[in-house]
C-alpha cells in the first residue's frame, strides 16, 4: 500500500507540532511527512527574542525547542531554506523554491497543513527599508538586530509602537545601554489594556528612563549619506536614532491562501472549523499565527498571534490528520508581558470590546499587594475587572503590578472559560500563605468590588 503524503508549509510551532504529532500516530509506511521552512530554524520561540537581545538568553540555539536534525530523525522530510510559492488546490500539490539554489519544483499532497505564521506590520513610509530599521519576528531578525546594535555609531534607539513587542524591545534596548524613545500612535501604551491601565504602564516606563511619546504618528525614517537610519520623524518633531525597532504588531501571513481563494476572516486570518480544518476543504488544515480563532467571550473570530495557541493547534491538526480526533474550542484572549520589574496581564474584553459587541457592563478597579501587607517584599498591583450588567458574568480582567501580578490573570482566564459570575469568583478556594498572597487575593478583592457594582447597577 502506498503511504499518504502530508505536506506542511511552515516549520515553527504549529507546523512542526502538527508534523510531529501526525508522525507519532502514524509511521512512515502509512504517512509520509514533508515540511517546508523558508528559514534556517525550526520549532523556535519567537517570544524569546527580546530576552535574547536583552542578554537573558545566550543565543538563538537556546530558543530552539527541536532542531531540524531531531525532526529528521523522526522520519520527517524537512526542507530548510525552501519557500512554498504556490498552492494548487485542485491538483493537490504545492510549488516550492530552494532559496539557495533557485531550483523550483512541485510536490503532491494528500493532506496539507498551512502554518505560514504572521508577518510584522511594516508601513509604507519613506526610509522604512533603510539599514538600521528592524522588525523582530524570526531568529534571523533577532541576529540582524544584534549585529546592527554592534554597528551603531551612537546609543540612541527609537521603538515604533508600544504593544507587547514594542514594550519588551524597549526594555531590551535599555538594558543594552541605549537611550530609548518609544513612539506610540495611541493614547497610552499597551492598547491591549484600557487607557486607564495603560497609563500605569506609561508611568512605570518613564520611571525606568524610557521616553514614551503618545499620540505620535510617524511620517518617515530619515537616513544619512551612507543610507543608514539617522532619525524618525513625526508630524511634530524628529527623534535622532542610531537604530529603529518596529513594534507595530503583526498580521496573518495568508498571501498563499488568499491567492487560491481559501476563506479568510475580517482580520485577515484563515477560517477553520473546530478541528482546525480550513472551512470548505476536507484535506487542508491551518493553525498558528495565520488563522483566526473564536473569542469565547465576544462571540466572534479574532487574530491572536501566540505560541501557546499555535502549539495546541498543531497537536490537534496532527491528531486529525492521522485519523484521530481533536478540537480547539476557542480562546478568551489571555496575555502577559513585562517591562523590567513591571508585570502586565489581561484576559477577556476591554471596555471598547464589550461596547463593540453590544454588552452593557460595570467596572471595578482595586489596588492591593501580592503578599500579605506585613510580609517583606509586598509590592503593589492594580486589578481592573469588567462584569456584565445585571448578570454579573465576568467579561474581562487587567492587572498591572510587580512580582506575582502577571500570572494571577490565569485565575480570571479560568473563570472566563467557565462563564463564572464575579460573585461566584469571590468563593474560589485559592492558595494562601503570607509570602504568596494576602488573606483576600487581589483578584478576589476585585471580584468583590465588581459584585457590589453589579448590585448597585441592578438596584438603580
Amino acid at each position: 500500500m502506498t503511504a499518504e503524503r502530508l505536506v506542511v508549509i511552515g516549520g515553527d510551532a504549529a507546523g512542526m507540532s502538527a508534523a510531529s504529532q501526525a508522525r507519532r500516530l502514524k509511521g512512515p509506511d502509512e504517512l509520509a511527512v514533508v515540511a517546508f521552512e523558508r528559514g534556517r530554524f525550526t520549532s523556535y520561540s519567537a517570544c524569546g527574542i527580546p530576552y535574547w537581545v536583552a542578554g537573558d538568553v545566550d543565543g538563538p540555539d537556546d530558543l530552539v525547542a527541536r532542531t531540524p536534525e531531531e525532526h529528521r530523525a523522526h522520519d520527517i522530510d524537512l526542507r530548510l531554506r525552501t519557500e512554498v510559492t504556490e498552492i494548487d488546490v485542485a491538483g493537490h500539490r504545492v510549488r516550492a523554491t530552494d532559496r539557495d539554489t533557485g531550483e523550483t519544483y512541485w510536490t503532491g499532497f494528500d493532506k496539507l497543513v498551512i502554518a505560514t505564521g504572521a508577518r510584522p506590520v511594516r508601513p509604507g513610509l519613506p526610509g522604512i527599508d533603510a539599514p538600521g530599521v528592524h522588525g523582530v519576528q524570526t531568529l534571523g531578525d533577532g541576529q540582524a538586530l544584534l549585529d546592527s546594535l554592534e554597528q551603531a555609531k551612537g546609543r540612541r534607539a527609537v521603538v515604533v509602537g508600544a504593544g507587547y513587542i514594542g514594550v519588551e524591545m524597549a526594555e531590551a534596548l535599555l538594558r543594552r545601554g541605549f537611550e530609548v524613545t518609544v513612539l506610540n500612535r495611541d493614547e497610552q501604551p499597551m492598547t491591549t489594556l484600557d487607557p486607564d491601565m495603560g497609563r500605569l504602564v506609561h508611568r512605570a516606563m518613564d520611571g525606568l528612563g524610557i521616553t514614551t511619546v503618545n499620540e505620535a504618528e510617524v511620517t518617515r525614517i530619515e537616513t544619512g549619506a551612507d543610507g543608514r537610519v539617522t532619525a524618525v520623524a513625526t508630524d511634530d518633531t524628529t527623534y535622532p536614532a542610531d537604530v529603529v525597532v518596529l513594534g507595530i504588531g503583526v498580521e496573518p501571513e495568508t498571501s498563499l491562501a488568499r491567492a487560491v481563494g481559501l476563506p479568510v476572516g475580517p482580520q485577515g486570518g484563515l477560517l477553520t472549523d473546530l478541528s482546525m480544518r480550513v472551512v470548505g476543504h476536507d484535506n487542508i488544515w491551518a493553525g498558528g499565527d495565520c488563522v483566526e480563532v473564536l473569542d469565547l467571550v465576544a462571540g466572534h473570530t479574532r487574530h491572536i498571534a501566540l505560541g501557546t495557541h499555535a502549539n495546541k493547534h498543531g497537536q490537534i491538526i496532527g491528531a486529525n490528520v492521522a485519523g484521530g480526533y481533536g478540537t480547539f474550542p476557542g480562546v478568551v484572549g489571555t496575555a502577559v508581558s513585562k517591562v523590567c520589574d513591571l508585570e502586565i496581564a489581561r484576559t477577556g474584553l476591554r471596555e471598547k470590546d464589550a461596547r463593540a459587541v453590544g454588552l452593557r457592563f460595570v467596572t471595578a478597579t482595586v489596588e492591593a499587594t501580592g503578599r500579605a501587607g506585613y510580609f517583606p517584599g509586598a509590592e503593589p498591583m492594580t486589578v481592573k475587572m469588567l462584569a456584565e450588567y445585571r448578570t454579573g458574568r465576568l467579561l474581562g480582567t487587567q492587572i498591572v503590578g510587580h512580582e506575582g501580578a502577571g500570572k494571577r490573570v490565569d485565575i480570571a482566564a479560568v473563570a472566563l472559560t467557565a462563564r463564572m459570575t464575579v460573585e461566584q469568583m469571590t468563593a474560589l478556594d485559592l492558595g494562601y500563605a503570607p509570602p504568596f498572597s494576602p488573606v483576600w487575593d487581589p483578584v478576589l478583592v476585585a471580584a468583590r468590588r465588581a459584585t457590589a457594582e453589579v448590585r448597585k447597577a441592578g438596584a438603580a
